[in-house]
């Protein structure tokens, strides 16, 4: 995407969402926008094998199923 299609998506985006941002402020979120894209264009490039990245590595914690005492409070 160019800058003007970025800033064009954050506008829009800004609009639908019900967000008031300044032109600054929309400028600032499409630098980031377009930074963090081409970040994820560079890991999508790069070619990962299974084992490269184990999902079976992650557990979750276990739902509470009661509230203590100092949580009620």
């Amino acid at each position: 995407m160019t800058d003007e299609e970025v800033l064009g998506y954050v506008k829009a985006s800004a609009v639908a969402l019900g967000l008031a941002l300044s032109e600054a402020q929309l400028q600032r979120v499409a630098v980031h926008l377009a930074r963090t894209a081409g970040m994820a264009t560079q890991l999508e490039a790069f070619a990962l094998r299974v084992e490269d990245e184990p999902a079976e590595i992650f557990i979750p914690a276990p739902f509470p199923t009661t509230i203590s005492a100092h949580e009620q409070l």
